[in-house]
C-alpha cells in the first residue's frame, strides 16, 4: 500500500529517481545513503552532475587549471584533483575535476603530493561543476584506491625531458643554476625506510626480468624477494653513504632513492662508507669494481649513475631543512663531515658513462610513482660541468 500511495501522489519524482540510476548504473533497489557510498566511475559521475553526493574512484591525471587545462607536472596548487576512469588518460572531456578543500590538501594536494599522479583515489562529494567543467566539491572522504594504500603500478615511461619541470632552471648557469634546481628538486614526497624496499623493487626492477632486480655494482639480476641481511641477500646501498653527514635512515636524505640502489650484501660491504675514486684490489662478486683503504670504484657501466647520485643528493640537500648541507669535494678522507669525493673523478665518470635507457627510466619512475621530484643530472648531465666546472 505504501508503494501504491508513492506511485500514485508523486509519480514524476519516482520516474526521474529511476531514469537517474539507470544514467549513471546504480542497482534499482539502491537509494539514499547506500548510493553515496556505492563508487561510481568517472563516466558515471560526469554524466550525474545534478548537486547529489556521491562516491567516485578514479586516477590522479594531475592538477586542473581551467576549463581544458589540466597540469601533469610543474604542479602549483593544492586545491584541485583531476580523475579518469584510465591512468593514461589525456582527453580533459573524460575527467572529473575534484575540488581538494583544505582539510585534505596536505595528503591530497599535487603541489604538495606529485607522486599522486597515476595513482586510483575515492572521493565522496557533491557532484557539481568546477572550473565550469564537471566535477566535484566539498570533498567529505578521500582515500587512496579503496581505503587501502596499494604500491604503485608501473606504467611505461614516458619519452621526453619534462622541460616544464625545469622551467625555473631555464638558460640559467653556475651558483644560480644551482640555486633554481635546490628549488625545483626540494619539493618531493618523503619515504620512510621500509617503504623504500618497494621502491627499489620497482625502480630496479630488470628490464628483462621483471622478478628481479638488477644490483648496482655487482650488475647481477637478482630475484626482488631475496632481500634482506643474508650473505647473498641483496639489502639498500646508500651511494652517499650516510654516515657522510650522519643522517641515518631517518625520512630524509636517508630515504631519498635518488642515492639508494639494490647491492649484494657483501659487496655493500666492502663499499662501506669510503669515498669514490679509481684504483685498489678487485671486488669479490662484483667484476669491474676495485677498492683499497679509502676509496671505492664502481664498474664502468654504472661510473656516471653513482656520479650523477652524488651531484643530485649535494644540490638537493643545502642545509636549509634541517638536514646536513651535504657537498661533494676532491678529497678521500672526509671521514663523518657531510663531504664525499673524489669530485673531478665524478665529474669524469659523469662525462664518460652519460645516462642510458635504465637509468632514465629509473629517474622518470622515482618522478612519477615515489618522490615526485627528479635527477637533474640524468636529465642535463651538462650541467654538472655549468655547476662545478
Amino acid at each position: 500500500m505504501n508503494m501504491k500511495r508513492v506511485i500514485r501522489s508523486r509519480p514524476g519524482r519516482l520516474i526521474a529517481a529511476v531514469v537517474l540510476a539507470v544514467a549513471v548504473g546504480i542497482p534499482l533497489g539502491v537509494t539514499g545513503a547506500a548510493s553515496a557510498a556505492t563508487p561510481l566511475t568517472v563516466a558515471q559521475a560526469l554524466s550525474a552532475q545534478d548537486g547529489r553526493t556521491a562516491t567516485v574512484t578514479g586516477y590522479v591525471i594531475g592538477q586542473p587549471t581551467a576549463t581544458n587545462t589540466v597540469l601533469t607536472s610543474g604542479f602549483t596548487a593544492d586545491t584541485a584533483i583531476a580523475l579518469a576512469d584510465q591512468a593514461g588518460e589525456t582527453g580533459t572531456s573524460r575527467m572529473l575535476y575534484v575540488q581538494v578543500t583544505a582539510a585534505w590538501r596536505s595528503t591530497f594536494g599535487l603541489l604538495t603530493n606529485p607522486s599522486l599522479r597515476g595513482r586510483q583515489v575515492t572521493v565522496t562529494g557533491a557532484l557539481t561543476a568546477y572550473f565550469s567543467h564537471g566535477g566535484l566539491k566539498n570533498p567529505t572522504a578521500m582515500s587512496l584506491g579503496g581505503g587501502a594504500t596499494p604500491s604503485p603500478t608501473p606504467t611505461p615511461a614516458p619519452t621526453g625531458t619534462p622541460d616544464a619541470y625545469y622551467a625555473g632552471a631555464a638558460g640559467r648557469t653556475g651558483p644560480a643554476l644551482r640555486t633554481a634546481l635546490h628549488g625545483i628538486i626540494r619539493v618531493q614526497t618523503k619515504l620512510s625506510y621500509d617503504q623504500v624496499w618497494d621502491a627499489l623493487k620497482d625502480t630496479d626492477q630488470d628490464p628483462a626480468n621483471p622478478a628481479n632486480v638488477i644490483l648496482l655494482y655487482s650488475g647481477r639480476s637478482q630475484s626482488k624477494t631475496s632481500n634482506g641481511g643474508g650473505g647473498n641477500d641483496w639489502n639498500r646501498e646508500h651511494v652517499w653513504a650516510k654516515s657522510h653527514g650522519d643522517f641515518g635512515t631517518a625520512t630524509g636524505p636517508g630515504t631519498d632513492v635518488h642515492h639508494l640502489r639494490p647491492e649484494d650484501v657483501s659487496v655493500n660491504s666492502s663499499r662501506g662508507n669510503k669515498d669514490f675514486d679509481a684504483g685498489g684490489g678487485a671486488v669479490a662478486e662484483a667484476p669491474g669494481c676495485y677498492t683499497d683503504s679509502d676509496s671505492f670504484e664502481p664498474r664502468d657501466a654504472v661510473k656516471g649513475d653513482v656520479a650523477r647520485m652524488i651531484l643530485y643528493m649535494a644540490i638537493r640537500y643545502e642545509g636549509d631543512d634541517g638536514w646536513p648541507d651535504l657537498e661533494p669535494d676532491d678529497s678521500v678522507s672526509n671521514g663523518s663531515a657531510p663531504r664525499l669525493g673524489r669530485l673531478s673523478k665524478l665529474l669524469a665518470w659523469n662525462d664518460q658513462d652519460p645516462p642510458d635507457t635504465f637509468e632514465k627510466r629509473r629517474n622518470q619512475r622515482i618522478y612519477e610513482r615515489w618522490q615526485g621530484n627528479r635527477n637533474p643530472f640524468v636529465d642535463h648531465p651538462e650541467w654538472a660541468r655549468s655547476i662545478w666546472g
